[in-house]
Parts: C-alpha cells; sequence; structure tokens
C-alpha cells in the first residue's frame, strides 16, 4: 500500500510553481509502478528521501521496493503533490479563482509555498520590479485565514451555544465546526493546547478570540515549508536577507504568518529542470541533492560514455554551478520535499511478514524472488500497532489480529507507539483461519 497524505504546492502566477512541481516529479521517469490507483490531473508524484533499513541489515542487494525505489540504502517513498490553482489576494471574497484554490486545500496535509524571491512579480503574477516578496507570504496565510475565519464566525454564537446545551467538550464542539477542512480530533486538541485554552467557554469568546484559535489551528493543520524560488536572478540576494530577517526566530508557538524560520528553503526550479534534462540526455552525472555534477570534460569515474558540451550548454551550466550549486548546496528541490515530511512529523513503517528475512514470504530463504522491505508506508505521529494493522488490511487483519513483533522477536503491544527507528519494522500475527 502507499501513503495516503498529500503535500499542496501554493503561490501566485509566475512564482515558479509550474517548474517546481516539474522539478520534484520528474523522477517519476525512473519508476514504472504506479503507486496510487487514482491520480487527479493536478496531482502527481514526488519521492521523499529515507534511509532504508537494508542498509543497517546488509540487504541493500536484495531491497525491492514495490513503490519508488532503494539506491545503495537511500529509499525514495512515493508521496502525492499537489497542484493548486494560482491564488491572488480576495481569494476569500471569490476573487479569481479562490473559491477552487480554498476548496482544494481541504485535501491537503501540508503546503509548499513557492515565492518568487527575485520582486520580479507583482501580486497578480504580472512582471515588475522592486516588489517586494515578503508580501506574498503575508497576504497568502491571510487569505486562508480570512476564508476558514469568515465561515465559522458566520455561525459561531448560535451554533456553539448548541453544542454547549448537550454539554459537549470544546475538542467536540471545535471538531464538528472544522470537519469540513478535513480535521481530526487531535488538530483540534494540539490547537487549544497551544492556545491555552482549557477551561474556557468557548461559547463567549469574541470574535477576536476565534480569530487568535483560527491562527493557532492553521498552524496544526497546514504546517507550511517556503520555498524562495528563483534565487539565482536579479535583487533575489536583498529579498533573501530580508524574510529571513523577518522569520528570525519564528518556531514552535511563536509562528509568524505560519512560517517557521526553519522551514524557509532557498530553491531554483529551473536550474534543477535544466539539470534533470542534461542528465537524462547523458551531458551530465547528476542526482538531486548533489552540490555539483560532472561533464566529459571533468577527469572523474563514469563519465565515459558522457556527450560533450556545446559553448551555449557550458555557459548555463557553469552560471548554475556558480550562482547556485556552489553558493546554496543544492538546487534546493528535495530539501523543500524533505522539510514538507518532516513538519507532518510522518514515521515510516516497513510491514513484513518475515522477521527472519525482513520479506514478503513467511519463510527464511533470502534466494527467493520476492525481496525484502517492499514496502514502506508513512503514518502519523502517534499511530500506534493496532492501528496501523487496520490501515494495512482494514477489517480482515483487525478480526483475526493475533499478536505483532518487531526485530529481534521482540512483542509489540497494541498501544504501543510506532516511532522511527524502533519498532518500525513490525511483522503482523493473524489467529489460524483469519488469513
Amino acid at each position: 500500500m502507499a501513503s495516503s497524505f498529500v503535500v499542496a504546492c501554493v503561490g501566485k502566477p509566475s512564482a515558479g510553481k509550474s517548474s517546481f512541481l516539474n522539478a520534484v516529479t520528474d523522477a517519476t521517469a525512473k519508476v514504472g509502478n504506479f503507486p496510487f490507483t487514482t491520480i487527479e490531473p493536478n496531482q502527481g508524484i514526488a519521492y521523499y528521501p529515507i534511509a532504508c533499513p537494508c542498509a543497517a541489515h546488509n540487504l541493500s542487494a536484495r531491497c525491492k521496493p514495490r513503490h519508488g525505489w532503494c539506491q545503495n540504502g537511500q529509499r525514495y517513498v512515493p508521496i502525492r503533490l499537489m497542484d493548486v490553482a494560482g491564488l491572488v489576494p480576495g481569494a476569500s471574497e471569490g476573487r479569481g479563482l479562490g473559491n477552487q484554490f480554498l476548496d482544494d486545500l481541504r485535501h491537503a496535509d501540508a503546503l509548499i509555498h513557492v515565492v518568487d524571491a527575485s520582486g520580479m512579480t507583482d501580486d497578480q503574477g504580472r512582471e515588475t520590479r522592486g516588489y517586494d516578496p515578503v508580501d506574498d507570504i503575508r497576504w497568502l496565510r491571510g487569505e486562508i485565514e480570512a476564508w476558514i475565519f469568515g465561515n465559522l464566525d458566520r455561525k459561531w454564537g448560535g451554533t456553539v451555544r448548541r453544542h454547549v446545551a448537550i454539554k459537549a467538550t470544546p475538542v467536540e464542539t471545535l471538531h464538528g465546526q472544522l470537519a469540513g477542512y478535513g480535521t481530526g480530533r487531535e488538530i483540534v486538541q494540539r490547537a487549544l493546547d497551544r492556545l491555552g485554552a482549557h477551561g474556557q467557554d468557548i461559547s463567549l469568546w469574541s470574535s477576536e478570540e476565534l480569530r487568535s484559535f483560527v491562527r493557532v489551528f492553521l498552524d496544526c493543520r497546514f504546517p507550511t515549508i517556503v520555498a524562495l524560488n528563483k534565487i539565482d536572478m536579479p535583487d533575489a540576494d536583498k529579498n533573501i536577507s530580508a524574510i529571513v530577517r523577518r522569520y528570525h526566530g519564528a518556531k514552535g508557538v511563536a509562528l509568524r504568518d505560519g512560517v517557521s524560520e526553519e522551514n524557509i528553503v532557498l530553491t531554483s526550479a529551473l536550474a534543477e529542470c535544466f539539470l534533470r534534462k542534461m542528465a537524462k540526455q547523458k551531458y551530465i552525472l547528476y542526482e538531486t541533492g548533489q552540490d555539483d555534477f560532472v561533464t566529459a570534460e571533468d577527469k572523474q569515474p563514469g563519465n565515459d560514455g558522457l556527450r560533450s558540451l556545446d559553448d551555449r550548454v557550458r555557459g548555463r551550466l557553469d552560471n548554475i554551478r556558480d550562482l547556485v550549486l556552489f553558493r546554496y548546496g543544492s538546487t534546493g528541490v528535495q530539501d523543500v520535499l524533505v522539510r514538507a515530511v518532516e513538519a507532518l512529523g510522518y514515521v515510516p513503517v516497513f510491514p513484513v511478514k518475515s522477521l527472519a528475512n525482513f520479506g514478503a514470504s513467511a519463510g527464511g530463504d533470502l534466494a527467493g524472488s520476492s525481496g525484502c522491505f517492499q514496502d514502506c508506508v508513512l503514518v502519523r505521529p502517534g499511530t500506534t500497532v493496532r492501528e496501523f494493522a487496520r490501515k494495512l488490511h482494514n477489517q480482515q487483519l483487525d478480526r483475526a489480529y493475533a499478536g505483532a513483533e518487531t526485530v529481534g522477536n521482540v512483542k509489540l503491544g497494541e498501544d504501543d507507539v510506532i516511532v522511527p527507528g524502533k519498532n518500525n519494522i513490525i511483522k503482523y500475527s493473524m489467529q489460524a483461519g483469519g488469513a
């Protein structure tokens, strides 16, 4: 099975969102097996890199993922990426494609906000010079906040009083109000905890108190990564410095505009797209995330089959080296994806049928063709062993559940929480006749 969460790419028109999507989803060409049964036209597949346990168990040669791939112990796990229509100020009031944009967000677990760091496009996506890109971060967050606050505020008083009358808890009341935004009770509880609203009668909240809750709720519901794009363009340097200064120290419960300093990533999506194109055409050796590439002229192993470069291509590659790779260490696109998944706190889990060979068969023979660690599923933090069993096999495993074990034949309790590197390799047992 594949992980079911969705990361949405948002931003104004012409910020480089399409180039970013092409840069992070282009890796699908390396994999033939498609992990999702239904992919909408505005969705694609990207790959999240993690350390695969096959390396720790000296089984890299036998690692055969059903979805994605594993290369020298580096596992690439497929995730869904959604392209949301370009947003403009006034979207919360229906301007432009605002209603469609905000409706799409309900299906997202995290946001990647692609921002034009060069300041060469205004808030409508039109060409200009000297635009302050920090404005894009402010108003986009403001539009989402206005959308949710407006919906709550219109029905707040009477609806909440009815919930209070039936003695519903604040979590139950707010969850009922926010369920349409793909919100679980745990997110509502987390928002109330951050707000310090324990013991409050929420039916007495003023509009400003309700707005304060919405701000904190958005931080919990839509963790956001800011991809400062076009870092190799003129004026990008001064804009990047100004944005970093504004959000310096913003983290945890002290976010500003929903942005954490550690979740601002410098990117050049066009540079990544060009490097991948040149790698496919055998002009260079390059893997996403690397700080350099290899050409036929470089005296390095493995470049014997590379094609020679003409002056135009060589000049463009030299610019990417100087303005992106050498200055920033990478094009940044893979870092954005990693930060998005990490912001959600998702944990990779490897379900196996055998702890002897970590394979899909129950026997201990590694010579079979099934391979090991075939499946990897990213699950929400706090997921228990039994909850994951339901996620894997729905009612079948739930009805016949007999127990679970991890590496070293260590027994796992039903309520044990799955955590990275400890009990995230799991073998389930079923009662006789339950298979």
